[in-house]
């Protein structure tokens, strides 16, 4: 029971820390234009993880004016954002835990 309730303790806490690092970076770079769940200057998280999986999403990142088309939008004027791939990746989960709300 104790090694049950210290795995649980220990993920619970790993999944907060990803959770936080992605709040983290997002506040960072990305709060400027998007928002969680209402249209700002960009499309709001909501959206994007309903239409999206992790891997778009984190290259849509690396390179927008590649994948815009892609996606289906007529123009993007999202920047290229330098991040490195534990904040890139941090910032995607981040981005999907919004998914159904």
């Amino acid at each position: 029971m104790k090694k049950h309730i210290l795995l649980t303790l220990t993920l619970s806490s790993l999944l907060y820390s990803q959770d936080f690092e992605g709040k983290k970076v997002f506040e960072t770079y990305c709060w400027g234009c998007h928002h969680q769940s209402a249209v700002a200057f960009g499309p709001p998280f909501t959206e994007i993880a309903s239409k999206r999986t992790l891997d778009e999403i984190e290259a849509y990142i690396i390179d927008p004016k590649a994948m815009y088309k892609a996606f289906g939008y007529k123009r993007t004027v999202m920047t290229e954002l330098k991040l490195n791939d534990k904040e890139r990746k941090a910032v995607a989960k981040y981005i999907l835990s919004y998914k159904g709300k």
